[in-house]
């Protein structure tokens, strides 16, 4: 299966990415489609074997719209200029609107004021005058309508644009009748004419369709950024040439020189340095980084003080700034949980309008006879129920969201990820490496037989050889502090190791110049029957250092040679800095926070006293990590789990909302539905913040959409005529629809100034 993402240009309304969407889930070999009215995107899942993207794309033609891949930087030029081209068009239809629309109802001011006018020319009222003024603008103004709902009538369905040709249509069709046989409408005693009726709700629907499209650009504004980051040369070394060439033309493996100030062009490893990197514009980390050999840096950042050189490690879509756009444009392109419910409604809502547009019609001819009152306010019901708001009231706050999110080093994998992180009540930690550092060091070491003939030394070299076979950051401590003791990597690499095994969580084994040697916990020795009751030289047992050790919160790791208990090591990693601050937050917010690690009681607990957690599982395996979740998820709690390493993947998955720390790995983020940018904790605070923020913000635009039209189709259809007379006009039917439109996408704007 693969996925494709569509940028999506011509939908008018609700009803439109509906029909895109039928359209997509009709195709052969698609197996899922989604289409997000706001974002104008498409989310498609396919199977390549028996689809290709331009089948698709045509398929999104056929139903009547336009559709570019959004894989590309290409996409995004090509929709940005239809999108200009777009806005041009509609400025110049609204302009010649507004001007005959104000010649029009000048024309009617004598009709609506009881004293003349001299300054207003009496042609200005004559019907044949009120035509020739309607006409382009309901002939070329109004012509995205007409075409739009010709092209829904062939499909078999109606949208927006069916509602405003028809009731915009009626309004002219009837007044022609009264223009062309005035004097048997005058003895009818029914001679007006709503020419300026059908003229004005077209230039007030393109204003706000304007409008509208104004305030839409700028909630990809985020996109957009993201995508001017990216430096468009690299200065590259390639031989005894230093070129200036375009970063697409830069291949991996080459060196780059970035100057003090300067933007780094591509991800890579730096090979000479050292210097300072604001990483801020990507990953919301405000404070600069230093940065020497060995140390990875990510395209786009602006490196500080010092020349840089780096070897290329990532080019085109593989480099992290891709990646960010790409994972932007994803969550932007799907759909929260809660836009069923609008898409629900919508569905059916255009048929049901036009039902009740008709029965207005019928109720009124045959209540009052009058054609005219009839008329109008069928007109009014089929303006004032465009559903546009409703369409637009989840998807535009999910746009301003993520990309605000984006902004803060916080990135949402879908839109459903950002509606669940409001839902959660216990966040579960990792330890090593999320609450803390993970950069453990030995602060303690201590061999049985002591220093008698260099044993230390020779220990230390055997406990290197075999744990330079791990990635655990607890082996690699062990191998940093033999450097550190003065043994060479020389010395270390030059052991032979045979029959290097890992347990997960437990230890590593493997033989050594024909030595039998172990790294591990003790009850991993216990449970091999290897006797760990050992008493050093100085009469102290090794329990007894362990004991001491773990008080201090260290971790500590048995060193056993050819079946005997020789050595122990003490390492202890440093809680992070903002960890503690972090989870005040937290608790503050009203969340429980709890503790996972594999480490022992003692540890566990002296690490979560200094992050002011008290809830605290210590001992559990990685497989058992999952479990632990589930242990929560039980008492009916929506669960985070919060986790930088492979062991944790499954807990990500198991947890309602799985959050990976983006300085972790590759598999981690992949099992996670939020990725923090930085090793910040706060930005867990900033992901939790932000959805609460965005529910809210989407409740208050599903409250004023449904309100809107549940209030305005009976008052058009003039249900408090009888009562007081009151009657909607349709020109305020079309301004109301189209400033509701334009107040939904305001208020979604407001999140723009969301701070965590």
């Amino acid at each position: 299966m693969k996925s494709l993402s569509l940028k999506l240009q011509g939908m008018s309304c609700a009803a439109c990415a509906s029909t895109i969407e039928k359209a997509l889930n009709q195709t052969p070999g698609v197996i899922d489609g989604q289409v997000n009215f706001g974002a104008e995107q498409a989310q498609v899942n396919y199977d390549p074997d028996r689809t290709s993207t331009d089948a698709i794309v045509h398929a999104v033609e056929a139903a009547g719209y336009q559709a570019f891949p959004a894989t590309s930087a290409t996409g995004e030029d090509e929709l940005e200029a239809a999108q200009r081209q777009a806005q041009q068009d509609l400025t110049w239809r609204v302009a010649v609107g507004v001007v005959a629309s104000m010649l029009l109802m000048l024309g009617m001011v004598p009709m609506a004021l009881p004293w003349h006018l001299p300054f207003l020319p009496p042609w200005l009222h004559h019907p044949w005058t009120q035509l020739i003024l309607a006409t382009p603008v309901l002939v070329w103004c109004g012509q995205p309508f007409f075409t739009g709902a010709w092209k829904a009538l062939k499909r078999g369905s109606a949208d927006m644009n069916s509602l405003i040709a028809l009731g915009t249509g009626a309004a002219y069709i009837y007044s022609l009748f009264p223009t062309i046989f005035p004097n048997w409408f005058a003895a009818q005693g029914r001679p007006e004419v709503y020419f300026e009726v059908s003229a004005m709700v077209i230039t007030l629907v393109l204003l706000g369709r304007l409008l509208e499209h104004r305030a839409r650009r700028q909630t990809s504004a985020a996109i957009r950024k993201l995508m001017g980051l990216q430096p468009q040369t690299a200065r590259v070394r390639r031989g005894d040439t230093l070129d200036t060439l375009p970063v697409e033309q830069v291949q991996l493996g080459d060196i780059v020189l970035v100057k003090p100030g300067e933007q780094i062009p591509l991800d890579g490893e730096v090979v000479r340095g050292p210097s300072t990197v604001d990483e801020s514009m990507v990953t919301g980390e405000s404070i600069p980084v230093e940065k020497s050999v060995g140390d990875e840096v990510i395209g786009a950042t602006l490196n500080k003080t010092g020349s840089l050189q780096l070897r290329v490690t990532r080019v085109g879509q593989d480099t992290t700034l891709a990646q960010i756009i790409r994972l932007v444009q994803q969550a932007q392109a799907s759909k929260a949980p809660i836009q069923k419910l609008a898409d629900q409604v919508t569905a059916i809502f255009v048929p049901v309008v036009l039902l009740i547009a008709a029965a207005t019609c019928v109720v009124w001819l045959l209540a009052t006879g009058e054609l005219s009152l009839a008329l109008i306010n069928t007109v009014g019901v089929l303006i004032i129920a465009c559903p546009c708001a409703l369409g637009l009231a989840t998807p535009t706050s999910i746009m301003v969201a993520t990309g605000k999110g984006a902004d803060y080093g916080v990135l949402f994998k879908g839109a459903d990820s950002l509606e669940l992180a409001h839902k959660i009540q216990t966040v579960v930690l990792d330890k090593t490496g999320t609450l803390t550092a993970g950069q453990p060091t030995v602060n303690n070491f201590i061999a049985v037989e002591g220093t008698a003939q260099g044993n230390e030394q020779q220990l230390l070299r055997l406990a290197a050889a075999l744990e330079h076979y791990s990635e655990h950051p607890l082996a690699e401590a062990v191998v940093r502090y033999a450097r550190d003791q003065g043994i060479p990597q020389s010395d270390i690499n030059a052991l032979d190791v045979t029959d290097f095994a890992a347990v997960t969580g437990r230890g590593v084994t493997g033989e050594i110049d024909a030595h039998a040697v172990r790294l591990g916990t003790r009850d991993w020795l216990v449970d091999q029957g290897l006797p760990v009751e050992v008493t050093t030289k100085q009469g102290t047992s090794l329990s007894a250092y362990q004991a001491t050790w773990e008080q201090a919160g260290q971790t500590v790791v048995w060193l056993a040679v050819d079946g005997n208990v020789v050595a122990l090591f003490g390492i202890a990693d440093t809680l992070k800095p903002s960890a503690a601050e972090a989870v005040d937050r937290l608790k503050r917010l009203g969340l429980t926070v709890a503790m996972l690690t594999g480490d022992n009681p003692q540890t566990a607990r002296a690490i979560a006293r200094q992050a002011h957690i008290t809830d605290v599982k210590a001992q559990v395996r990685p497989d058992g990590k999952a479990d632990a979740i589930q242990a929560f998820q039980a008492k009916s709690r929506k669960v985070a789990m919060v986790g930088d390493g492979i062991n944790d993947a499954p807990a990500l998955a198991q947890a309602d909302v799985g959050m990976a720390i983006g300085t972790g790995t590759d598999v981690a983020m992949a099992a996670s539905d939020i990725t923090l940018m930085t090793d910040d904790l706060h930005g867990i605070v900033t992901a939790i913040r932000l959805s609460r923020a965005t529910l809210g913000n989407i409740r208050q635009n599903l409250f004023f959409a449904f309100v809107y039209n549940s209030l305005g189709i009976p008052i058009a259809a003039g249900v408090l005529y009888p009562i007081w007379g009151l009657q909607l006009s349709p020109v305020l039917a079309g301004a109301a629809m189209a400033l509701s439109s334009v107040s939904v996408v305001t208020n979604a704007l407001r999140l723009r100034r969301f701070q965590p």
